[in-house]
Formats: structure tokens, sequence, C-alpha cells
């Protein structure tokens, strides 16, 4: 299954987390005091620059376009052509590796170009007891023990925010697969989240509140920005429904983020 289509599974997207009532019966104004983008976006061949330019012009939300280092790119050469592809239009550019050592196919003077890195860790190795790699957004993913896939999670996640390469954009923070989704409240303790935020800040790196998979929630937003750290919205989306935004907005709203607590790139379009 193609990362993320997961969510093509009926009823999976509305397991992950349950929304609270505020977030189910808000209102969101059209005077909220922050920046409405979406930084985490794919183009396909069906889903083109053109169709994303509309989308923008109809919503008035400002895109970010991101490629996984692989078959499309996957060297300089390959990486000047994504990024010049896009340079006419107003849009970042942003790259969005899969693993750590992604860097050794790309030069840093062309890994400079970029806008924005962003990372997640939903690839973790040795997640069960079968010594699987496990890749959490399939919905048939095997955790037979809750709390060795936890720690196998964690150093998956502290090794993707600690990593030398160059990183600007945690996401999918505190995503768990379907199968341990119900546990939510309870696996993310203020232990592990206090870890990720810590590394987070220490990298100075953003969080990504990610609309496709509500995440995260409004506990660890509230202890992420009250320590510093700034965010962005991500559909992480491949078709029409990029920018998407609600839960982004609605937990925004709820956890009063203003403009001052986002990351926006420095280029100007």
């Amino acid at each position: 299954m193609e990362r993320r289509t997961f969510i093509k599974n009926a009823g999976i997207a509305g397991s992950m987390i349950t929304v609270s009532p505020f977030l189910a019966n808000c209102q969101t104004s059209r005077d909220d005091d922050f920046p409405l983008m979406d930084l985490h976006v794919h183009l396909t061949d069906t889903f083109r620059i053109d169709h994303l330019m509309e989308i923008s012009k109809r919503t008035k939300v400002q895109f970010g376009v991101v490629e996984n280092p692989g078959e499309r790119v996957y060297d300089d050469k390959t990486l000047i052509k994504f990024i010049d592809n896009l340079r006419p239009y107003p849009v970042y550019v942003g790259l969005q590796p899969m693993s750590p050592g992604w860097s050794s196919f790309f030069s840093p003077e062309v890994i400079s170009k970029l806008d924005y890195i962003l990372m997640d860790p939903q690839t973790v190795p040795h997640g069960n007891a079968y010594n699987e790699t496990l890749y959490i957004w399939h919905y048939d993913t095997y955790i037979n023990d809750t709390e060795m896939f936890m720690k196998a999670y964690m150093e998956r996640t502290l090794s993707v925010i600690n990593n030398d390469e160059p990183l600007t954009t945690f996401g999918w923070p505190l995503f768990l697969p379907v199968c341990i989704a119900r546990d939510y409240y309870s696996l993310w303790t203020e232990e592990r989240m206090q870890q990720i935020i810590s590394a987070a800040k220490d990298k100075k790196i953003n969080i990504e509140i990610n609309d496709i998979a509500h995440t995260p929630h409004e506990r660890f937003i509230i202890m992420a920005k009250e320590q510093g750290l700034k965010f962005t919205f991500g559909s992480d989306t491949r078709d029409k429904k990029a920018g998407r935004l609600d839960y982004c907005k609605l937990i925004a709203k709820k956890c009063k983020l203003t403009k001052d607590d986002f990351f926006i790139p420095d280029r100007q379009l």
C-alpha cells in the first residue's frame, strides 16, 4: 500500500483520535491571527501545480510542495529540476526524506536551495517481536507488544530529530498506528511528550500540526508553545483535498496560537 493511502480505508481516519466536543462545535472565524498555510502537499502526474494554484486562488491558502527522495528526486540534478520547476509559482519548495542518511545523495549547496525540510518517524525499524520494520501509516501494522513498540518508536523519533542532517519541521507528531490508536492518551505520557519537545527545542525545529491524522493534540501543542516551539500546518495530500485544514485551524484556535507561533520560510514569494 502506498504511503498515506490508509486513509482510504473506511473508518480508519475517525479511529485515530477522538475529537473533543469543543472541536466538533467550534466555528473558525475569518480573523484568526495565524497564517493560513499548508506546507505539506505532494504533486503527482494527475495532481499538478496548476491544480494546486486553482485551490490556492479559491481558498487563499498558501502552499508548500514537498517531494520524497527516491524515485523522482535522487541526486543534485533531479533535485534542482524539482526546485526549478516550481520556482515560477508562488509556492514554497521542500523535501520530505523518509529515513536518516538521505542527505548523502545531495550536495549541501543544492540542499540549501530548499525552503524547508520536513521529516517524520513513521518508518520504525525493529518495531515488534518479529524484528519487522513497521510502516505505521498502514492500517494492518502488526504490534504484539505495545511497550516494545513505543520504545522503538521513541528511539526512531529521537533519531529523526537529533540527526545531524538538515531538518526544519517534525511531521506527523504523535501519530499512532490504528491497532493501538485507542490508547493514544495513555501511551503519550508527559515524559514521552517532553522528550520530543526538548529534542525539537534543542535542534530549533518546528512541529507540524497534521490535518489528516489530527495530531498532535491540545496538551502537546500547549506544552510545545510554552517552551517556545513554532508550528506549521500540513495536510499531507496529493489531490484536491489540499488546503483542507479544518483540524489545524480548530486546534490552533483552541490553543490560542497566533502568527508569532508559526514557522514561515524565509524566501519571499
